[in-house]
């Protein structure tokens, strides 16, 4: 990494495997040299700091979008691919990508059918799922080996959202494989091979949610896409386009990240022995204890460290103009981890108090499924500590080159029973 701090220009590479593998080291530095910096590989200005990261994400001259105050071809940016239109046709009705008027509208009408009453009556099934998972993992492994990415932390969420959208848990492996293939669109230097995947998926995806709603039409059900069908709010309904491409929405923001909060989390635990002995002893059935530690584990590693925003007005910030129509980057993952707001911020400490931590977003856009996250993770890391209380990592786990989401490969572990 080079930094000019006279100049606010740093070079970072983010397939470093240093960099990607743990780039904490980076932001403190950064934090501490050139807190606002052009990114040069990305040509964004960039913030490490939590107060910009914060004010800004909460800031409206700033957005998701920008192709609502101007055409792209006015604010001077490229064309849209034709090879990758297919994608960003779905894209574009997504709640996420949008500003008000039309995101208020949206995220009305989503969050009427995805209400705090449905998201707790998940519990049960929550745990019901997680003790399933395990009592697989025990029968199929022994003391031997076992992927805890792939057999614990991913098929929870993922067969959590699927089974509150309707869709058949027999279908998990397909909707993980086009939401992996999608949200490589959103990565920092996607390749043109990630861009067909990404596209071939969506197209898939939008077909098979089509066909599934046609049938919740004339067959409703008490699930979430029957509820998105019906719901209403001032005689406005979702049109099908932004029905299929919120659902879409769902099932990825809807587990991705918890995946990599749970893989993250874990390992964390597993390479503090004190912090896991103290949430052993607090057990599952201490909720208050349980959420906190949850708040912890999402701020030590952030299951996604980027955040683009689109200016959509003049300003200035920190002696800098910024013109309509420029994109800054923050970074959720340096706000985390910022000693100015947070106490030793690279211990684990699963009591912190307070915890402002960044990894939901703010302002209008803090996500939406974070009720249901918090809720998977309270429930599955104490369940798995306490059915499995000898479980150790077998490797070290490495992280995937994947900037800005944050995440590892695999895990193997061993439960430490014997025969």
């Amino acid at each position: 990494m080079q930094i000019n701090p006279k100049k606010q220009t740093v070079s970072l590479n983010i397939r470093d495997k240093d960099f990607y593998n743990n780039p904490y080291p980076y932001y403190e530095k950064l934090q501490q040299q050139c807190p606002m910096f052009y990114w040069q590989e990305h040509r964004l200005w960039t913030f490490v700091n939590h107060q910009d990261v914060s004010s800004l994400l909460r800031d409206r001259r700033f957005g998701r979008q920008i192709d609502h105050l101007k055409s792209r071809e006015e604010l001077g940016l490229p064309a849209i691919p034709s090879k990758i239109k297919p994608f960003f046709d779905v894209d574009r009705h997504s709640m996420l990508g949008l500003e008000p008027p039309s995101h208020t509208r949206l995220r009305g009408l989503v969050q009427k059918g995805f209400v705090a009453r449905e998201i707790e009556r998940q519990r049960g099934r929550i745990e019901e799922l997680c003790h399933q998972l395990i009592d697989e993992i025990e029968d199929n492994c022994g003391g031997s080996s076992f992927d805890f990415k792939e057999r614990y932390a991913t098929p929870i969420p993922v067969i959590v959202i699927a089974e509150m959208l309707g869709v058949p848990e027999s279908m998990a492996p397909e909707l993980l494989r086009w939401s992996h293939n999608m949200i490589k669109m959103y990565e920092m230097q996607r390749t043109p091979e990630m861009e067909a995947t990404a596209v071939e998926s969506s197209r898939e995806f939008v077909s098979y949610l089509k066909s599934l709603v046609q049938k919740r039409r004339r067959h409703p059900r008490e699930d979430l896409i029957s509820k998105l069908i019906e719901v209403e709010s001032v005689g406005d309904r979702l049109s099908e386009d932004e029905l299929i491409a919120n659902c879409i929405l769902l099932l990825n923001a809807g587990h991705e990240a918890t995946v990599n909060v749970l893989g993250n989390g874990m390992v964390a635990l597993l390479n503090n022995p004190q912090q896991l002995a103290l949430w052993r002893n607090h057990g599952s059935g201490d909720t208050s204890f349980s959420k906190s530690a949850v708040e912890e584990l999402l701020r030590f590693d952030t299951p996604l460290h980027q955040f683009n925003r689109w200016v959509l007005e003049p300003l200035e910030i920190g002696g800098h103009h910024f013109e309509t129509g420029q994109e800054v980057a923050l970074i959720l993952g340096a706000a985390n981890r910022d000693s100015t707001v947070f106490r030793n911020p690279h211990e684990l400490q699963l009591d912190r108090h307070p915890n402002p931590h960044l990894s939901f977003g703010g302002g209008i856009h803090y996500c939406l499924g974070a009720p249901l996250a918090r809720l998977e993770i309270q429930i599955s890391i104490p369940v798995f500590l306490q059915r499995l209380p000898q479980v150790q990592l077998d490797t070290k786990p490495i992280y995937s080159n994947t900037y800005h989401f944050h995440g590892l490969e695999s895990i193997f572990m061993s439960t430490g029973a014997t025969d």
